[in-house]
């Protein structure tokens, strides 16, 4: 059977990436190639490559190095390292068929492309996302009083915001605190209180007081807030990132700043419910499609498409380290949401042109509209390339 309209349609839509992250160029040895795609550990035993995520990298991602399916990964890692690193990131970045990436790059322990070194390998547009706890943490480490840290704070996060390419700012309160938080904002005498404890035993910040004048922070700078949800490492405890816990806050900062609930898996639902009764919300399911494979896809975008108004919904790969990601993460988008709503219109629950506007929302105009870039591809590439 050919491929229906939708496919066709979706196949064509040059994809905004709305979170991501920089990959690598280094050639990887397997520990270190498997330790890239999973969220966990690797353990004695246990290969990466045998689970949902690796076969998926074997059966899509090895005819791009020139491999057949399904190649074993010796084979794989073979080919990759004699392609060396900056072949690979180019091949995997034009199959994702990506003309923007907007790039958190406040988390970087491996040495990552640049916004700029990814747009040039992708001949795309790159725009930058400033996570705020490192800037919190790099304000920490340059050393300030307790009573002049709101002040030093909020002005780093307005230089960093500043910076030219720079589209939204992101938080992760839920590596750091979780969302069962407090939502009024805090006052200047309990952020003194709190910067003096965290000042003095140092690390990251993970002090409730001071994760919520964050956020009240990216409130204040006008941006656009991303903000991890559900399914990441082991520094997450799930039953405190579900969006859901975030009702009060947003019913108090309700008409100030889009907020995009990134990931969200298993709480797609929750924040189905949350892009529903709140204007300034808005969700992606990001790494989950790459995760369980363009099989599952659709069963995840179902989901989160139960309710959600259709221009809600954005698309990510929160692709990092690896370029595998971007091209798993578009071919799983792509394939799962053509599946779903070409049986719709099969249905005749939808017609063929709102399909095909869902498509092309999702796929990328709801990002551009969010952050305000450009739709026009000849706009983008120009921008990619200054």
């Amino acid at each position: 059977m050919g491929a229906g309209p939708v496919q066709e349609a979706l196949a064509a839509v040059r994809l905004v990436d709305h979170h991501c992250h920089g990959v690598t160029a280094a050639d990887l040895d397997r520990e270190r190639f498997e330790s890239l795609i999973t969220e966990g550990g690797v353990w004695p035993g246990i290969s990466l490559f045998d689970s949902p995520v690796g076969v998926a990298v074997r059966r899509h991602c090895a005819p791009l190095l020139d491999l057949p399916r399904h190649a074993p990964p010796e084979e794989y890692l073979a080919r990759r390292a004699e392609l060396g690193g900056r072949e690979v990131n180019r091949r995997f970045l034009a199959a994702a068929g990506t003309d923007v990436f907007c790039v958190d790059t406040g988390y970087a322990p491996d040495r990552l492309t640049t916004p700029g070194e990814l747009a040039e390998d992708a001949r795309a547009a790159a725009y930058e996302v400033v996570r705020l706890e490192s800037v919190a943490e790099a304000v920490a480490a340059q050393g300030v009083e307790p009573d002049a840290y709101a002040d030093r704070f909020r002005a780093a996060a307005q230089d960093a915001v500043r910076r030219p390419g720079v589209v939204a700012v992101k938080s992760v309160a839920a590596y750091r605190t979780g969302f069962d938080l407090d939502p009024v904002r805090p006052s200047d005498p309990d952020v003194t209180e709190a910067a003096r404890g965290w000042l003095a035993r140092g690390g990251r910040l993970d002090d409730p007081v001071l994760v919520r004048h964050l956020l009240w922070t990216a409130v204040d700078l006008g941006l656009p807030l991303q903000l991890h949800t559900g399914f990441g490492d082991s520094d997450i405890r799930m039953h405190r990132v579900d969006p859901s816990l975030l009702t009060d806050w947003l019913h108090l900062t309700s008409g100030t700043i889009p907020v995009l609930l990134l990931h969200c898996w298993p709480y797609q639902r929750q924040a189905a419910y949350l892009a529903t009764v709140f204007e300034q919300v808005y969700l992606d399911v990001g790494p989950t499609l790459h995760y369980v494979g363009p099989g599952r896809a659709r069963a995840i975008l179902e989901e989160a498409l139960e309710i959600t108004p259709f221009r809600k919904l954005l698309y990510s790969s929160d692709a990092y380290g690896v370029a595998e990601f971007y091209q798993l993460g578009a071919l799983a988008f792509r394939h799962g949401l053509a599946a779903l709503l070409q049986d719709r219109v099969d249905a005749d629950e939808l017609s063929l042109p709102d399909a095909l506007r869902i498509a092309r929302w999702t796929g990328r105009d709801n990002a551009c509209r969010v952050y305000g870039l450009p739709l026009s591809h000849r706009e983008v590439r120009a921008h990619g390339q200054a």
